[in-house]
């Protein structure tokens, strides 16, 4: 009868620890889904902008050539108003996060290291929720030339 009474509880230490390893576990299970539904949005905005950058690629490349200076969105570069560019910049504006303007830097320009012909479109977005110093950004650079200058 002793060793019955010594034991009185036990089955409710056992269940009690049970009960906190499943809890453990369904915490680390809750922690990996928040981590990755943070990398599928990451993988989309990722992807969002590597498709807008080739977008604008692509349209600079099926206009002409000549007048690749007006695709630059920087001030004192490309003209004030350029539909195609100006229509792009809106679209990257509304679907990327963050409201951060891309940018279209058109070579030569020594200062900024872009050789003659060289494009560089950088796009850049700020997830949800993250601080205003926390910025992403996807970058191609690509060279456009001219029929005559292969």
């Amino acid at each position: 009868m002793r060793t019955v009474q010594s034991q009185a509880g036990v089955m409710l230490l056992e269940a009690l620890i049970g009960i906190l390893i499943f809890s453990i576990g369904i915490l680390a299970l809750l922690g990996m889904q928040g981590s990755a539904m943070k990398n599928t949005a990451d993988a989309r905005y990722r992807s969002e902008a590597a498709y807008f950058a080739s977008q604008i690629v692509g349209l600079m490349w099926v206009n002409d050539k000549k007048t690749l200076s007006n695709w630059d969105t920087r001030p004192t570069k490309g003209p004030g108003l350029f539909p195609p560019r100006d229509k792009w910049m809106d679209d990257v504006a509304k679907k990327m996060p963050g409201g951060l303007p891309p940018t279209i830097l058109v070579g030569p320009d020594p200062l900024e290291g872009i050789a003659q012909y060289e494009v560089r479109v950088t796009v850049r977005w700020q997830h949800p929720g993250e601080d205003k110093e926390t910025t992403r950004q996807v970058v191609i650079v690509t060279r456009i030339y001219e029929a005559d200058t292969l």
